[in-house]
This record gives structure tokens, C-alpha cells and sequence, in this order.
């Protein structure tokens, strides 16, 4: 879990002292296209049953707090502004100053929808939408003088009526109670769990020494058929724990037909608008291939107990579809002469395979774009100024590597980019993205090991803070692919059967390579005995940590044997 930062004194602003988001908004380098019509994507609202949302993204500052007087260092908290007519507020929003403000809560107005069946007819009788009973004080950063209260803030939890969840807080900067009409409770059938994801604030109140934290949330059902919509609130508390149930709760998508979700025409209009580049290290040798260039020059099926292997047809058909990852099978390159030419991939042929899915309840799109190499090379181990290239560790046939762009379905906007970096990963905001040619971003793929960045750079995998640990090395070079054009969907299920044809390889569920298990440990002592005494503890330390994929060769599973082709990313 990501802490943005945690003190235990703040300097309470007064809403004056203030920026106001607007001036300094982010937004993306180019306009956005006039999305081709048809269905619901991009109309500004997405029905979730007798539920219909909006999201809002002007705020109007109601408090906020900040480190050593610097307005960059803190953290603000806004109410929702410019709500449309007939929609109604659920949550407040909070936001670190140290970003350019982008943000957005959902509103919410009761719809009649005669499909959407009920099993529960008293429900049917309740309103979907019901403002609070009251509100209870979960914090204020007030010392209860008879001072002005213009620089302190005030944390109220919405008290719901039975049948009904509160699914966001109000902040205000007056110890009175809001009024009731200041946002709406959700009927509890229309709603789902949800989670703290980052926690964004830690602090405690100047006099009371109060703890209190804040944390951003996330539907705990997530991935393609997950229906938690997240409103864009928060979670706050005083003495909550992990494990505790969460006084508020998301919205649920009770809508199957997944109306806002693009359809075909949509789906190519946003990757050429939105598809990064890939940029390869300088120094890389094991560049990308297609899959097709892959099976044509060479690469061999094998199975258990059979001592030679079979050739692959071009698309694959004689490959073994379904199944599990049980062994049986695996895939290896060529055994004759052109074993080493193919480990170098062919980058004229390479294109990004993209899975195109629903995410955080069909409120988002996620397109995840998949980078097939025939060879992950052997890694470089960092000691503080020394670099060590190991002779295997780290290498292995085949590797299969994505990012995956998040795209708003009320407007078509990116909102995030997730990077895949070996066994984990993680989200990264627009605002923190680089951009090459309007709004496609720029991935830079580490040499050898090909895991995905956000920007150039070293990035170690270990112990960073004593640099010591595995190298990825990141940088622009002539080496490249533009995913905008060369690229091939493999699989959009929502869209229905027949529309997208999956290729016959994407059923293979084994390991697209050989398991070789060697003793890496051999190599490991033998690297720490060269290294220098103060090294060496830290060194074996770090080398315990290492991931499993580290100590021999095994071949990856393909892109939809991972859990994640059906659940949300890691992180």
C-alpha cells in the first residue's frame, strides 16, 4: 500500500489560502476525438440499472492542510460542483496538492427501468436514493477554543436509513452539522463492497493528538466481471483497522448489457487515438516478434516423454487448446542452427496483441496490449557502483510481457496507464505519463528482461534504498513498436461470440518454454565471495528475495492462462 505522506502536525489552511484546482487542472496534450456513435460510450452518464451516474469533475475547495506552510505539500478536500439536474451528490473528494488536480465523484438519479427484474418487492417500494438520517463526527482538526473556525476541518459520516448504505463522507469547515439535502444514501441492494486501496493522508489533530487517516477506495469485486462502480470518494477514521468492515460502500452495475462499453468501430478509434509506443533499450538484443513470425521459423512443441519436438503451424492450429498448465506440453525454439538467430525476435514483424475488457464495473475500458519476445535475456545484478552481468540467471524462452491503458467510459478519457514489471506492477495517472505524438503515451521496455516503465531511467528490483539488486534499464532508442498501428485484437468478449475470432495459440495454457532448473546459488556465492566485505551481508540478503523465476529457466503461460486476463492488474 502506497502512503503519499504522514506527519503528526499540520498548518490548517483557511479556504483563501488556498489554490483553487481549476488553475491547475490537468488535462490531456491534444483534444479529444468526436468518438464514432453507437451504443452508450462517451455520453456523459452510464445506467447501472435504476441507477444512472454522471461523473463531475468541477470542485469547489472546502479544506485543506499543509506541511511547513508549503501549499504543495498537503492535501485538500472539495465538494462536487456543476452537479446536473436531477442528480445528486454521494461523496466528497480529496486530492494531494503535490499533483496537477484531476479528479472525479460520481452523482446519481433514480431511473425507471422496466427490464431490470427485482427479487425483492419491498425494495421496489423504496426510493433508490434517500438522504441521510443525520451525520456523525468522525474527526476534526478543531482544539474546541471559541477561535475562528475558518482553518478547521470537520469529517461527517452520512447515518443512513435501514435499507440503505452511505457510500462517501462530507467535509466541511464549520463545526455545524450539513444538512441532509447535502447528498443521498444508496438502497443497500444497489450497492457492493468496497476497499481502502492508498492511503493518502496520516496525521492527528494539533490538540488532541487524535489520529486520523484517509484513504483513496476500490470495489473489492473487480476484474472483467466484477459490477462494484467506485464513486470517486473516500474513507476516513479515526481507529479503523485493517480487516474492519468499511462504513461506506460502492455503487453495483446491475445493468448486463454493459451499454457503455465501445463496440468495435470504438475499440480501433481508441487504440489509433491512444496507442503508445514501445521503446526498446539501445543496448537490446532480444527484441519482440510476432507470434506468427515466432511459429514460422522454427519454434517446436514438445511433449512429456517424447525426446523430439513437432514444428508449429504458422497460426498454431496443432497446438493443444484448453486444459490447464499441467506440464504435458511446452513450447521451445528451434534445436538446428537457427536456434539463436530467433532468440532475437524480428522487430519488423512485432505487433501488440490487445485484450479489451470492462473494468470497475463497466464504467471503465481497459485495454491491454500484449508484447511477445522469444527470449528474456540474463539479468545485470547492481551493487552500489558496480554492475554484474550474470551468465543465466534471470534468463528463460519466451516472454510475454503488457501494460494496460484505462479509458473513462463517460468520455472516452484516459485516465491511467498500468505497467507490468515481472511479478508485480502498477497503476500510473495520466498526469504522470510522457506523451509522443498527441495522447499516445510512451512505454519504455527494460533491456533484457522487457518489463514496462513509465520513464527512462535505472530501476532496481531489491533493495533500492542500498542500490543493490537486479538492474532494469530503461531509455528511448531507434527500437521501437507504435501500437496505434501495429497491433491485432485478440479477444473482447463483452462484444459477444463471433465478433472478435481469438487466435488458435491464445488457447494454449501451457509454458511457452522449457523449465531448465539450475543451481543458481553456485553463481550467487560465487558473485558475493568477489564482492567486497561491507557488501557481502547486504548482497545474500537481497538475493533471498529474489523471485522464483530467477533461480532457473521456465518458460512463461500465456496471456490468458493469467489470472489477470479475467481479474483486475496487480497492485
Amino acid at each position: 500500500m502506497m502512503m503519499l505522506w504522514g506527519c503528526k502536525c499540520f498548518h490548517w489552511s483557511s479556504v483563501s489560502d488556498l489554490l483553487q484546482p481549476q488553475s491547475e487542472s490537468f488535462s490531456l496534450p491534444a483534444p479529444l476525438p468526436d468518438w464514432q456513435q453507437g451504443g452508450g460510450f462517451a455520453d456523459g452518464t452510464i445506467k447501472l440499472g435504476v441507477l444512472e451516474v454522471s461523473h463531475v469533475t468541477k470542485f469547489e475547495l472546502i479544506w485543506g492542510c499543509n506541511l511547513s506552510g508549503d501549499k504543495k505539500k498537503g492535501f485538500s478536500f472539495y465538494k462536487p460542483v456543476g452537479i446536473p439536474d436531477g442528480f445528486f451528490s454521494l461523496g466528497h473528494y480529496c486530492q494531494s496538492n503535490e499533483k496537477p488536480f484531476r479528479g472525479f465523484v460520481l452523482v446519481a438519479r433514480e431511473v425507471f427501468n422496466s427490464e431490470l427484474g427485482d427479487p425483492s418487492i419491498d425494495n421496489l417500494r423504496l426510493p433508490a436514493l434517500r438522504s441521510p438520517e443525520g451525520y456523525t463526527l468522525v474527526w476534526s482538526s478543531d482544539d474546541a477554543s471559541e477561535e475562528n473556525f475558518d482553518g478547521c476541518g470537520y469529517f461527517w459520516l452520512p447515518q443512513p436509513y435501514e435499507g440503505y448504505k452511505a457510500l462517501g463522507f462530507v467535509v466541511t469547515n464549520k463545526p455545524e452539522k450539513p444538512k441532509l439535502e447535502e447528498l443521498k444514501c444508496v438502497r443497500a441492494d444497489l450497492t457492493d463492497e468496497c476497499e481502502v486501496y492508498n492511503l493518502l493522508v496520516h496525521t492527528t489533530s494539533k490538540f488532541s493528538q487524535v489520529p486520523f487517516g484517509v484513504w483513496s477506495t476500490r470495489p473489492r469485486h473487480r476484474g472483467m466481471l466484477g459490477k462494484g462502480v467506485s464513486t470517486g470518494s473516500f474513507f476516513c477514521s479515526s481507529y479503523w483497522s485493517h480487516g474492519e468492515e468499511l462504513d461506506i460502500v460502492c455503487l453495483k452495475n446491475l445493468d448486463c448489457s454493459l451499454h457503455a462499453m465501445p463496440n468495435l468501430d470504438q475499440i480501433h478509434a481508441l487504440i489509433r487515438h491512444y496507442g503508445p509506443t514501445i521503446f526498446f533499450h539501445p543496448e537490446e538484443v532480444y527484441l519482440p516478434s510476432s507470434v506468427s513470425w515466432f511459429f514460422r521459423n522454427g519454434a517446436l512443441l514438445y511433449k512429456r516423454g517424447e525426446s523430439s519436438g513437432q514444428a508449429i503451424d504458422a497460426s498454431g492450429t496443432n497446438l493443444p487448446a484448453g486444459g490447464s498448465n499441467d506440464g504435458e506440453y511446452w513450447i521451445d525454439l528451434p534445436c538446428d542452427s537457427g536456434r539463436e538467430s530467433v532468440q532475437y525476435g524480428n522487430l519488423e514483424s512485432a505487433k501488440l496483441y490487445v485484450h479489451v475488457k470492462p473494468a470497475i464495473g463497466g464504467t471503465f475500458t481497459d485495454i491491454a496490449m500484449w508484447v511477445f519476445c522469444p527470449f528474456n535475456g540474463p539479468a545485470t545484478l547492481k551493487v552500489g557502483l558496480m554492475n554484474i552481468a550474470l551468465s543465466k540467471i534471470g534468463q528463460h524462452v519466451c516472454d510475454w510481457e503488457h501494460f494496460t491503458l484505462r479509458l473513462s467510459n463517460f468520455t472516452g478519457e484516459l485516465w491511467s496507464v498500468y505497467f507490468s514489471q515481472h511479478s508485480g506492477g502498477k497503476w500510473v495517472d495520466a498526469s504522470d505519463l510522457e506523451f509522443f505524438e498527441g495522447n499516445k503515451a510512451i512505454i519504455y521496455s527494460s533491456k533484457s528482461g522487457h518489463a514496462s516503465f513509465p520513464h527512462p531511467g535505472i530501476y532496481i528490483q531489491g533493495s533500492s534504498g542500498f542500490g543493490i539488486g537486479i538492474r532494469n534499464d530503461a531509455a528511448r532508442s531507434d527500437y521501437y513498436v507504435d501500437s496505434s498501428k501495429q497491433y491485432e485484437i485478440i479477444a473482447a468478449e463483452y462484444l459477444g461470440d463471433g465478433v472478435i475470432r481469438e487466435p488458435v495459440w491464445l488457447q494454449f495454457m501451457r509454458k511457452w518454454g522449457p523449465t531448465i532448473v539450475y543451481d543458481s546459488r553456485t553463481e550467487m556465492d560465487r558473485i558475493i565471495k568477489r564482492l567486497p566485505l561491507m557488501f557481502r551481508y547486504s548482497v545474500e540478503n537481497v538475493f533471498t528475495k529474489f523471485p522464483m523465476e530467477l533461480s532457473g529457466e521456465e518458460g512463461p503461460t500465456g496471456p490468458k492462462e493469467k489470472n489477470y486476463w479475467i481479474g483486475d492488474e496487480r497492485s
